[in-house]
């Protein structure tokens, strides 16, 4: 006896499940691997993209008539609101588990092995979704964060390093840079060892981490991801904005010092999440550097589409005309580092800001 034969309106709805199922997989797949740079999570879609595949067998495809097709070309207006890769990813994860589903129920009875397959990576990608949300949440939280930040810590070495620290974060301060040149002194009096540098910037780390605030790295992108830090600082003549956001990842928080609006566009056109606009006024964090004065810095905050921290010499004594000029932001070392209450003067200077 012959097999009756297989209904084609089935072999079509699994023809179009299994296609929509792989390319959702392979835009999610993508930005795993664009987007995100995880290596890991690419190798786990990829793995579920090609269990499909081997799948999709050719009566399937022979069974294809879009032309007839009363649903093809129709869209939905909430697909034109996905204007975030999240938006884009969670969409697509959605998508794909529908299809799974589909081939899960349809295929019970015209082809068992894609049924039980299917329903096995619609329960691979619910767990694999979790891990994609918060890989993309990361990076959203921390820009979230920043944008609410107006007053930025950038460290200087010190023997009291910690407890400095410590005193500006109950003092309200949520953003930290460690920044330890070549050439700085430790509390031995000896030059900074590189092994120094990654203790201290550990310790400093757990102590953002446990008051809820933001840590970046000036310079060095190797400690900054021993210690997984919230991101790094770059001066003009660091690394560029690119290679440091592939070593990063796009979760990452990268800022720059600009001390022109040409440098500042550079930088908006790099990706950089903020950046720096300085020195305001000659420091002595900055010997031999010319100040820009005032009137790059209200270039800049009238331009900027990312977060502006004014820098260089600025003290509660000197803040109004900062923000006179426009800008609310401003990073400061000595105005905290070297005060006699570093927590009280944190608080006084979030005040002004606030």
């Amino acid at each position: 006896m012959t097999a009756p034969a297989q209904p084609q309106p089935v072999l079509r709805l699994l023809d179009a499940n299994l296609d929509r199922a792989r390319e959702g997989l392979r835009v999610v797949e993508d930005w795993c691997r664009f987007g995100l740079d995880r290596a890991d999570l690419v190798a786990r879609l990829k793995d579920l993209r090609q269990r499909l595949g081997l799948l999709h067998a050719d009566r399937y495809k022979q069974a294809r008539h879009t032309a007839g097709d009363v649903a093809a070309g129709m869209a939905h207006p909430a697909q034109a609101t996905r204007e975030q890769p999240a938006a884009v990813v969670a969409a697509n994860c959605g998508r794909v588990q529908e299809a799974l589903r589909v081939l899960e129920e349809f295929g019970r009875t015209e082809d068992p092995a894609l049924a039980a397959e299917a329903a096995a990576i619609r329960y691979a990608l619910y767990d694999l979704e979790v891990e994609l949300l918060r890989a993309n949440s990361a990076g959203d939280q921390r820009r979230e964060l920043l944008q609410r930040c107006r007053l930025y810590l950038v460290t200087s070495p010190s023997v009291q390093l910690e407890a400095v620290v410590q005193a500006a974060l109950e003092g309200g301060v949520r953003l930290v840079q460690y920044r330890a040149k070549d050439g700085s002194l430790g509390p031995d009096g000896e030059p900074l060892t590189d092994g120094q540098r990654l203790v201290q910037a550990q310790a400093l780390r757990d102590l953002c981490s446990r008051y809820g605030a933001l840590f970046l790295v000036n310079d060095r992108i190797d400690i900054a991801l021993a210690v997984d830090a919230d991101g790094v600082h770059l001066g003009q003549g660091d690394l560029p904005p690119a290679l440091a956001r592939r070593l990063l990842g796009p979760e990452k928080l990268i800022g720059r010092s600009t001390h022109a609006l040409s440098q500042l566009r550079q930088a908006v056109a790099d990706g950089c999440d903020y950046v720096g606009v300085g020195p305001v006024n000659a420091t002595p964090t900055k010997p031999g550097r010319e100040p820009v004065g005032l009137a790059y810095v209200g270039q800049a905050a009238a331009e900027s589409p990312i977060p502006c921290f004014a820098i260089g010499g600025i003290e509660a004594c000197n803040l109004a005309a900062v923000q006179a000029a426009g800008c609310n932001r401003v990073a400061v070392v000595r105005a905290i580092t070297a005060a006699a209450d570093p927590a009280a003067a944190s608080r006084e200077l979030l005040e002004m800001l606030n």
